[in-house]
């Protein structure tokens, strides 16, 4: 009976210390930093059922975008969720990977996957690179011109 006793206290220190810690928001910092794990475990695990050979190549569309999306919300959880003004065109990337994910490691998938892939990467690739002009525009133009003074100024002159 003391030995049970015993457990019961060690339980209820436990749990007071959980409840505590919840009090205080340990867990709520923890969570908010952590949750795209909920997307990150299953898109990892359907990776590894298909290596493992238990599941069929199909399951890696799905890990291919999970995979992505994780990967991009913790970056905003990191830098801040303004930068989804230019990480957007991610959520195209993330089926284009796992259609290709599909058709690099099954060997009968047909050609129309790699062709949706390869115009969703595409797609994706185009507006990474529009949305990065938009944004970070002002500063190529500035770049530019002063490499331009720069070279004016520094240049060699001809003389006669």
């Amino acid at each position: 009976m003391a030995r049970n006793s015993y457990s019961i206290g060690i339980l209820l220190i436990g749990l007071a210390a959980l409840l505590l810690l919840g009090k205080l928001g340990f867990f709520h910092v923890l969570l908010s930093f952590f949750w795209p794990l909920v997307l990150l475990i299953p898109g990892l695990l359907f990776h590894v059922f298909f290596f493992n050979r238990s599941l069929p190549a199909g399951v890696l569309v799905p890990g291919g975008i999970l995979t992505t999306y994780a990967l991009m919300f913790f970056y905003c959880n990191i830098f801040g969720w303004g930068s989804m003004s230019y990480l957007w065109p991610g959520f195209i990337l993330g089926v284009a990977i796992g259609l290709y994910e599909m058709h690099l490691f099954d060997r009968g998938s047909d050609r129309g996957v790699l062709i949706g892939a390869m115009v969703l990467g595409i797609i994706s690739t185009v507006c990474f690179g529009l949305t990065l002009l938009i944004h970070l525009g002002i500063y190529v133009i500035a770049l530019i011109l002063v490499v331009a003074g720069l070279v004016m100024i520094f240049r060699k002159r001809n003389v006669w």
